[in-house]
């Protein structure tokens, strides 16, 4: 093969590689530009489709489960948790509020032996209202002392303030309270530690506990 025969063969090659190069570049630049192309309309997708939109929306605001109500545990369920627990006793009330009992019910005593001094007395079971809602209302709520008549009916409450009585929600439950037995015909009176002496709470006595001279029913019988 002459020199001339073996140039023209190299400058074909030659060619035919640059050929061969510029398509795969091109095939290359194609994909590369479909796969932006692609990454492109993903991205853009939700703005120019609104079911897209809906449906980016709900995945991002998933709507949050309503809470399920807890079970009702019936007298078998109480029974069983009751057996596996343990209890003990509690005072009834704190020695501040023992010492005003002990002091008030000798009073009331010595004033009329018919009436009582009753402690710690839900409101629920002294008062009653047609109205659910406001029974629920005060229905768990309590009352330090209550004086109860001759014909067990509660006449007064009397709470105990102590020293954080002025503190968090008292105020407010107090007003609740107060209001309700406003409501109900009893009255409601406060005890102060600190400030309300012996001789106020017998004073307080007086006012509020009939003697049984006082009530012609009461009163003992006088001789023939």
């Amino acid at each position: 093969m002459g020199q001339d025969a073996v140039e023209f063969l190299k400058t074909d090659l030659s060619i035919i590689f640059i050929v061969i190069g510029i398509l795969v570049g091109m095939g290359i630049e194609r994909f590369r530009s479909e796969m932006r192309r692609r990454t492109w309309r993903e991205r853009n997708r939700w703005k120019s489709d609104p079911q897209s939109r809906r449906s980016m929306s709900s995945e991002r605001i998933a709507p949050i489960p309503a809470p399920t109500a807890p079970k009702t545990l019936d007298a078998a369920d109480q029974l069983r948790i009751v057996m596996g627990a343990d209890f003990e006793p509690q005072p009834i009330l704190n020695k501040r509020e023992g010492r005003v009992f002990k002091e008030l019910d000798l009073m009331v005593i010595e004033r009329n032996p018919g009436w009582q001094v009753m402690v710690q007395v839900s409101l629920g079971e002294i008062l009653r209202c047609r109205d659910a809602e406001a029974y629920s209302c005060i229905n768990s709520k309590r009352v330090d002392l209550v004086l109860m008549d001759e014909d067990c009916q509660a006449r007064f409450a009397i709470e105990y303030q102590g020293d954080g009585h002025h503190l968090g929600t008292a105020a407010a439950r107090d007003a609740v309270k107060k209001e309700a037995l406003r409501r109900a015909g009893i009255g409601y009176h406060e005890v102060i530690a600190g400030h309300t002496t012996p001789s106020e709470l017998r004073l307080l006595v007086e006012k509020l506990v009939p003697s049984p001279v006082e009530v012609p029913h009461l009163a003992p019988a006088g001789r023939a």
